[in-house]
């Protein structure tokens, strides 16, 4: 029997599709001090009074559109990968939520029940850096790992954004897209532009933890510029999945743009925001888009409902024809194989 257990963790989702359960899953995301990076009792205040009141029912209602029998789209597919992926190793796999449930705790608890197990493996399903999935995503599984006093070893599979397999992946998923409108009809008016949309973050997210303090977001083409402060710049990895994506197809700078999604508060965050750029595009005479959304490897609120619906209307609005979002790798086998791979390799890279 193997010592080691795999524990996937994806971002979450309410229980229900309900305004209760909604605002219990807001209330512990958005109280997370690596979410709204303030001190608590203004993080409350702001919580509180300004978010709870209102946007549970407005969120619901999102969640509503996308729900399925099954429930969640997210962790419905996630379940999905873990099968997949549990049917190519040998080591026991879980899966667990950073919010809501299936929690970190309660996956950590059901591992160590199996007094045979002496490691786990936490693959944080995000491809990118940020302090808002990775990192707070590591403090959770410490801190219970701390708290219940288990005497096991933990090792962290370091964000993927630039491995040659997770590109592959990425490419391969959308290659019918890709060669039935970007390539093969290069030059046709109707030809589709893609556009990268990234999961936003507010611009202090970066800067606050430059190690160098003086290089994200204080230089001209700062994500190209050499850097350690690219260890943990979630704006960085971006741009460097979209440059290898981009090398890889053979796309022309003019085929495809990068716009940031899902913004909260009055913070200044990453720009282009995914809505203008939808706008600036239908404007300019784009009659049809392809939405990429490479910072989630699975299909949620923020692709589902966001994109498909909400940024669909807002490109037809502007004078587009046709948005169609690119399915997130969800249980694609290329992406199977990846994660599979991992759970395999006897030597992961730890990052905290």
């Amino acid at each position: 029997m193997s010592n080691k257990a795999i524990l996937l963790c994806n971002l979450g989702s309410p229980d229900h599709a309900d305004v209760p359960s909604v605002k219990r899953y807001l209330n512990q995301f958005l109280m997370d001090p690596s979410v709204i990076q303030l001190p608590w009792l203004i993080r409350r205040m702001i919580v509180s009074l300004f978010v709870l009141p209102k946007r549970p029912k407005a969120s619901a209602k999102a969640y509503q559109k996308i729900w399925t029998d099954e429930g969640s789209p997210l962790v419905v597919l996630s379940e999905k990968l873990k099968e997949a992926v549990q049917k190519q190793v040998k080591q026991p796999v879980f899966m667990a939520m950073r919010y809501g449930n299936p929690s970190i705790e309660s996956q950590v608890l059901k591992i160590a029940e199996n007094s045979a197990i002496q490691e786990i493996l936490f693959i944080p399903l995000y491809p990118h850096y940020a302090e808002s999935t990775v990192k707070t995503s590591i403090i959770e599984i410490n801190r219970v790992i701390a708290f219940h006093k288990l005497d096991i070893k933990l090792s962290i599979k370091a964000p993927f954004y630039n491995e040659p397999e997770y590109i592959n992946a990425l490419v391969n998923s959308c290659t019918i897209h890709l060669f039935e409108g970007l390539v093969f009809k290069d030059g046709n008016s109707n030809t589709p532009h893609l556009l990268f949309s990234y999961h936003g973050l507010p611009e202090l997210h970066l800067t606050k933890i430059d190690p160098t303090q003086n290089h994200c977001l204080t230089k001209q083409g700062c994500c190209k510029i050499e850097s350690k402060a690219h260890a943990t710049c979630y704006r960085h990895q971006v741009m460097e999945t979209t440059r290898l994506f981009v090398e890889k197809t053979g796309l022309k700078e003019e085929q495809y743009s990068i716009g940031f999604q899902s913004r909260l508060g009055r913070a200044k965050w990453l720009d282009p925001s995914t809505e203008s750029k939808l706008k600036e595009l239908a404007e300019r005479g784009v009659k049809n888009v392809i939405v990429l959304c490479p910072a989630f490897v699975t299909d949620c609120l923020e692709t589902l409902e966001e994109i498909a619906i909400r940024g669909n209307e807002v490109f037809r609005e502007a004078g587009g024809q046709s948005l169609k979002l690119v399915p997130c790798l969800n249980n694609y086998p290329d992406w199977v194989d990846l994660v599979a791979s991992w759970c395999n390799d006897q030597e992961e890279s730890e990052y905290v």
